[in-house]
């Protein structure tokens, strides 16, 4: 399934008649500016991590999140003799490893959300771009949801609440795609990602449950940082810029 946007992308492409250009208009090959592109791999190992990470503590503190962040009961439990500090230290590093292993099925999603779709959409406003490609991507995963994937407490209102994570992810990868001048950086990202939900269930207390259509990443509390984040660069942007929504260069490149 993860392979359907890519495949999509590469009818459109054909019909088109861009096929001999997908490789370029989607970010695939040449690799371009190599120290961004370097710099645009670091923060896809790092950024992840931290959207997933910095939920439970927005979470706990608005007081939906079942938190335990005095005595971190939970994530002493499983390091036992080893330690927290080990024991996430080991983390980080399946983490990475299962992330680089994940990139090679998400890059079947980042070639049609950012490599074709992404650029398309920016020349109408970065924020529309943001919001656009995150519903699609969002009702793209519709059929799973509502068999219970992510939001088995409460499927239908998972598909809503996937848009709003997929927003709030995908105004990064967006960034990294347009920055980099490549989708792989976006791929390795939403590899690391996916490896690194799991990492929300060490700062619950013992015994806990939780919706995730309100905690974690996943629910709108972990939206609430994040958000912020994206108006304030959005806002910086169209001052610096005098145009909101200015086109990205991978934009120009294309129509060049």
């Amino acid at each position: 399934m993860m392979f359907t946007p890519a495949a999509a992308a590469l009818a459109v492409s054909l019909l088109e008649r861009r096929g001999s250009a997908f490789l370029r208009d989607t970010g695939i090959w040449p690799l371009k500016r190599s120290m961004r592109f370097l710099v645009s791999v670091l923060l896809a190992l790092l950024i992840p991590i931290a959207l997933v990470v910095q939920a439970p503590f927005i979470g706990t503190w608005i007081g939906v999140f079942p938190g335990d962040l005095q005595n971190f009961t939970l994530l002493n439990f499983v390091s036992g003799t080893k330690g927290p500090v080990l024991y996430l230290a080991d983390q980080a590093l399946l983490i990475v490893l299962a992330g680089l292993a994940n990139a090679l099925l998400a890059i079947g999603e980042e070639v049609g959300w950012r490599g074709w779709l992404w650029p398309r959409l920016v020349p109408t406003g970065r924020l529309v771009a943001i919001l656009f490609s995150g519903v699609i991507w969002g009702f793209w995963h519709a059929p799973l949801i509502l068999l219970g994937y992510n939001y088995p407490l409460s499927p239908g209102w998972g598909v809503i609440a996937m848009c709003g994570v997929c927003i709030v992810l995908g105004a990064f990868l967006g960034w990294i795609r347009s920055y980099s001048e490549s989708v792989w950086p976006a791929a390795l990202a939403h590899g690391v990602f996916n490896a690194s939900v799991g990492l929300t269930s060490l700062f619950m207390t013992l015994g806990a449950s939780m919706d995730s259509t309100e905690s974690s990443i996943l629910g709108w509390t972990g939206w609430i940082l994040p958000g912020v984040v994206i108006a304030v660069i959005l806002l910086v942007s169209a001052i610096r810029s005098g145009v909101p929504g200015s086109i990205s260069t991978v934009r120009q490149n294309l129509e060049n």
